[in-house]
């Protein structure tokens, strides 16, 4: 029998191993920019063409490479970082397997400019898919220069599957934004297609977080400062009152490495018992220190997972310094057992004598004589409805629908009442049995559709008498950008107003009752996240977003008019059955079965 186990060529090696390393352009963005830190950089630039498609250029003005470093940083398993097996439990750098390089030049063209402070010029280097075409001296500054273009030139498959230049840029800037945030001693500056996305000096940690994540947040952030022999926590949590349905601003940091862990989410939002509702998620910086030996580092290729030698322990002090955090700035529940507590009672007359209170009543009053009020003849009943906005003259949500949104035809759906269920479902009486309708779903489904056919026919916009800024994030201003002729068509007349701040002109016609900063921001939250879960093209998301951040939420009561009107516009949508996301909008229980329940033996 013939031998069939062949050795693989170096080439067709690293382009398996950068099937790991490298999946996307921001992968090689987070290996470039580790480096770059490791080298002792103070200074650290980000170029980017095309969502890192085209170029992804690195400059950094750190200690450089030798002539033979140079050559030798493109092999595999090449290294400067660890020299023994022992090494491995005692990482302190950013790097550490020698694969990074080796992978990126398998997949791209890498061009490498780079010199010692001592040395009177330096190396270019120029690698082709694997494939070494040139090394010869140069003149450059004191420090390197790595350029990466055309990435998987020759691996068309891979490129084929990356995602448009707006959501690769995405990527990039939370690359970008994870080491920023870790070593704010360093200038970073990121530039995307000639536009200054970024440029952070040198500074502390909270004006780092408010530069990456926008000045509105810096003052709602709680310091957290807890230290013990083997582990330090510091860093900053967002009040309770900053926390959002939609994650987004959470990171946790484990000796200036940016991690992932379900875990320490699940201790920083137990620290948040009762003040926050379910489902919301509290804003975190935490910064963990902790001896390098007891921590394992070496799990997965992107090295976002560690594995703590007590991960017990981690978890309550953290869990602890949150909450003590909080409670000191009179966000939690808490009792200073330092300070004396005295209580203070009222006296009367000249004894001193504590006397009982006095209740005044009419023991000739009967409730039974009087006409009784209903709630809804109350004088305030009208703060029942304050953030539900009715047209005048007894209009309700069913004729602002019919005019505002589209005219939908008589659904074919038989019902004789309608009443609402917790405040959150519609139940319809039917012929057949009863109808059982989440009316948030119901009227996201229906949002949606609408917005679907507004595509093509551009929505009229109702200019706001008083215009409102918002202030945005750098890589929020950049989506909005992207997204602007989108919304426009939608209904949305919005304009620059300095660097990273827009003015919100005009909002769509049957939007105009709501918090048009509420509705974007929810929109570019929720665009976001839509990215992170499933392929979708623009149109098709930012329909999505805005009808998940216009639709009626739970808890909204609606009159019987109302829901009739909502139930006949969700059975004249296209596809009723579910809401954008695929979830279940209704479900119906006949007849038969609810007799089933009181069938006696």
């Amino acid at each position: 029998m013939p031998d069939i186990i062949n050795l693989l060529h170096e080439n067709i090696a690293n382009q398996i191993a950068a099937g790991e390393v490298v999946q996307r352009p921001s992968s090689v963005v987070k290996e470039l920019l580790e480096n770059s830190v490791d080298a002792g950089a103070t200074q650290i630039s980000l170029l980017v063409k095309d969502g890192g498609k085209t170029l992804i250029q690195v400059i950094d003005n750190g200690k450089g490479m030798s002539e033979t470093d140079a050559r030798m940083c493109f092999e595999r398993h090449a290294t400067s970082k660890i020299k023994t097996a022992d090494d491995l439990f005692a990482i302190s750098t950013k790097g550490f397997r020698g694969e990074a390089l080796a992978a990126i030049s398998s997949v791209a063209q890498v061009e490498l400019k780079t010199k010692t402070p001592e040395a009177n010029t330096g190396t270019s280097i120029i690698i082709e898919g694997g494939n070494f075409i040139s090394q010869e001296p140069c003149q450059c500054a004191a420090g390197s220069s790595f350029s990466v273009k055309n990435l998987f030139f020759n691996v068309p498959a891979r490129r084929n599957f990356l995602k448009d230049d707006a959501i690769e840029l995405r990527h990039i800037i939370d690359e970008f934004e994870r080491v920023a945030m870790a070593h704010t001693d360093v200038a970073f500056k990121l530039i995307s297609n000639t536009n200054e996305v970024y440029n952070l000096p040198a500074t502390n940690l909270l004006l780092r977080i408010a530069g990456l994540a926008g000045n509105t947040l810096k003052d709602k952030l709680v310091a957290v400062n807890e230290q013990t022999p083997n582990i330090t926590i510091i860093g900053y949590v967002g009040t309770p009152a900053s926390s959002k349905k939609k994650r987004g601003l959470q990171y946790f940091f484990v000796n200036n490495r940016f991690i992932k862990s379900a875990y320490l989410d699940h201790a920083v939002k137990s620290a948040y018992f009762q003040l926050i509702p379910e489902g919301e998620n509290p804003a975190y910086f935490i910064f963990i220190t902790v001896p390098p030996n007891v921590i394992d580092v070496n799990i997965h290729p992107t090295k976002t997972e560690i594995k703590f030698e007590d991960e017990k322990t981690v978890y309550a002090i953290l869990k602890t310094s949150v909450k003590r955090a909080l409670g000191k700035n009179n966000l939690a529940p808490s009792i200073d057992f330092d300070v004396e507590q005295i209580v203070e009672f009222s006296y009367t007359g000249n004894q001193g004598v504590p006397q009982a209170p006095k209740i005044d009543y009419n023991p000739n009053y009967n409730p039974f004589n009087e006409k009784v009020e209903t709630r809804a003849n109350n004088g305030d009943w009208k703060t029942l409805y304050e953030d539900y906005v009715k047209p005048t003259n007894q209009e309700s949500f069913a004729q602002q629908t019919e005019e505002s949104l589209f005219h939908a035809q008589k659904a074919e759906v038989a019902f004789d009442k309608v009443f609402q269920l917790q405040g959150k479902y519609i139940v319809a009486v039917t012929g057949e049995g009863l109808l059982l309708i989440d009316q948030q779903r119901a009227h996201e489904r229906i949002m949606y559709e609408h917005y679907k056919k507004s595509a093509q026919h551009p929505i009229h916009s109702q200019q706001e008498l008083f215009p409102q800024t918002i202030e945005l994030s750098p890589a929020d201003m950049l989506l909005l950008k992207d997204l602007n002729d989108d919304l426009k068509n939608l209904g949305f007349d919005i304009a620059p107003f300095g660097k990273d701040t827009v003015v919100v002109q005009g909002v769509p016609a049957d939007l105009s009752s709501l918090n048009s900063i509420e509705v974007l921001n929810g929109v570019l939250e929720n665009y976001k996240l839509n990215n992170l879960d499933i392929k979708l093209d623009k149109g098709e998301n930012i329909c999505r977003a805005l009808a998940q951040n216009t639709c009626i939420k739970y808890g909204k009561e609606l009159q019987a008019e109302e829901m009739k009107l909502l139930v006949e516009h969700l059975f004249a949508c296209e596809e009723h059955a579910y809401s954008p996301q695929g979830k279940i909008v209704y479900t119906q229980i006949n007849q038969t079965d609810i007799d089933k329940l009181f069938k006696r033996n």
